[in-house]
């Protein structure tokens, strides 16, 4: 059972770079940060080490999207349609609810829903949760789409755009995907996915990891260290992208040699919207384990 004493020396709130922030901790020391701006999750320590990649060049002007950590694309993936590039949910304030504890668990919701600022932009009547669950060597993300209309169907793309920390991108490797359908965006080319993913130059490539398909866990070998990523079937995709050298150095919120220092592993929804029917309700989540 949930104890509200713990859960009061387990979440607390504070500021960085400016932004408001709530952070959980563990009493084995392993805690993670989240900006009420985008409900985005800026950092994970695990067993004493940082798991989450966030760039040093971000302007934290409270309204630019945030380079790192896992930022919520919602409810547009990229510019897949006529929204703001990944959508509008990254930008705004969401609401924090209480952290709550049992045993070695936490957890802690963020929600954003229908406003002026939200229906400006998209006529939609919604409520996203963000519920941010940490237990040791562990951390959950699940988003929750609620479509608050009376008639009509809700529809949405998206991602929960992880950027995951490496020593080296030269020397890391991606298993899991192999023989799923894979798509090279850099070249435009169909095919089918090795079982080991190695990265040398730009990468960006999305595979099919839908229902009915193999859902088996993914493992980021990264030296001596490996995660494991998991995501539920109601994801119809997952993302892999690094910019390489040359784009990395064109962009003006990454470092120039930040490429080797980070691999995106996104659970996504790329080509086909969700539908959600009035009343209507979907949740999707990303787990990351240390291993």
């Amino acid at each position: 059972m949930a104890n509200a004493t713990a859960a009061g020396r387990a979440a607390c709130g504070e500021l960085h770079q400016g932004l408001a922030c709530q952070r959980l901790t563990l009493p084995c020391g392993d805690t993670v940060l989240v900006a009420l701006q985008g409900a985005h999750v800026l950092s994970w320590v695990s067993q004493g080490r940082e798991r989450l990649y966030l760039s040093p060049n971000n302007l934290w002007d409270g309204q630019s999207a945030i380079r790192g950590g896992v930022p919520v694309c919602f409810p547009q993936f990229n510019q897949r349609g006529t929204l703001p590039k990944h959508g509008f949910a990254r930008n705004m304030d969401w609401t924090v609810g209480d952290a709550v504890t049992s045993g070695d668990d936490a957890h802690i919701d963020f929600t954003l829903s229908t406003k002026p600022d939200t229906l400006a932009i998209w006529q939609q009547a919604f409520v996203a949760q963000l519920r941010v669950a940490l237990t040791p060597g562990q951390l959950t993300l699940t988003l929750t789409v609620n479509n608050t209309e009376a008639q009509n169907d809700l529809h949405f793309t998206g991602a929960l755009h992880t950027y995951l920390a490496v020593d080296d991108i030269d020397l890391t490797e991606l298993r899991g995907l192999g023989g799923h359908p894979e798509w090279d965006a850099v070249a435009d080319v169909h095919g089918v996915a090795d079982e080991a993913l190695y990265f040398d130059g730009e990468f960006d490539r999305v595979y099919a990891r839908g229902e009915g398909v193999s859902a088996k866990p993914l493992h980021l070998q990264d030296g001596a260290s490996t995660l494991q990523i998991e995501q539920s079937p109601s994801w119809a995709e997952s993302v892999v992208w690094n910019p390489g050298e040359s784009k990395c150095a064109a962009l003006a919120d990454m470092p120039a040699q930040g490429f080797a220092r980070m691999l995106c592993v996104e659970a996504a929804q790329v080509f086909e919207p969700i539908s959600i029917p009035a009343g209507g309700q979907w949740i999707g989540w990303q787990r990351l384990t240390v291993s």
